[in-house]
């Protein structure tokens, strides 16, 4: 049962008190399999991982918070918000996808991803706050694209609102994770982003209360469904 953004997963209810989860948009689906397996009751907020650590840095009640990027759980850490026990649970690649059967773009740069745009749009994560918008930023800027690219943007709040605008077909192309294209059967990818193009794809999680500590590391114990899912290990 899904409420606004918070997904409710029981599993045996009653057993233990509940825990409450914030999580990047780009765990979706594989942590709500993780968090069916939890003896207990879970509620798993997502969003984009700014917006995640804003909220628990202004006292929402959460035990723990994984993110998308080491620099929003580092500015939690460093303003007191959480203690330094961040642990790197999972990693990621970036890829630039299509709708499904789209054609590969065997040649990148800022000329012909334009057009490929042919006058439409590039979705990606927000290039200040969603950690899938900042890597996207960093490889673009080290093919020498972002300048040229920057005015072709559709910035969204999360990682999976970029892949959906591309799965609706109101944007040509998108920059995502490579398991967001793999959770969509309306998308191809059509280009693999080298990993030494943007900085290492983390997933940092940081347990503010017991609780949360013992929810990742149930967490990290079943990293295989993550791996199914299309991430890899750090």
């Amino acid at each position: 049962m899904s409420l606004a953004c918070a997904t409710w997963l029981a599993a045996t209810a009653g057993t233990a008190d509940t825990v409450r989860i914030f999580a990047a948009a780009s765990l979706q689906g594989p942590l709500d399999d993780v968090a069916e397996a939890w003896v207990g009751d879970v509620v798993i907020s997502y969003g984009g991982s700014g917006a995640m650590a804003r909220q628990v840095s202004q006292g929402a009640p959460a035990d723990a918070v994984i993110l998308a990027n080491a620099a929003w759980s580092d500015w939690l850490v460093e303003n007191g918000h959480a203690p330094r026990d961040a642990r790197a649970l999972l990693s990621n690649a970036l890829v630039v996808i299509g709708p499904a059967g789209a054609p590969i773009l065997p040649d990148v740069t800022a000329d012909t991803i334009l057009a490929r745009l042919d006058g439409g749009r590039l979705a990606m994560g927000q290039h200040q706050s969603v950690p899938a918008g900042i890597y996207a930023q960093a490889w673009l800027t080290t093919i020498s694209a972002w300048d040229m690219l920057r005015p072709s943007l559709a910035e969204t709040e999360n990682v999976r609102a970029a892949l959906a605008l591309v799965a609706r077909g109101e944007t040509p192309l998108g920059i995502v994770y490579a398991s967001d294209a793999a959770a969509s059967d309306a998308v191809s990818v059509v280009y693999e982003v080298p990993a030494t193009a943007h900085p290492q794809i983390l997933y940092p999680g940081l347990a503010l209360t017991p609780a949360g500590s013992a929810f990742l590391d149930h967490v990290a114990a079943q990293t295989d469904i993550f791996v199914a899912a299309g991430f890899r290990l750090p």
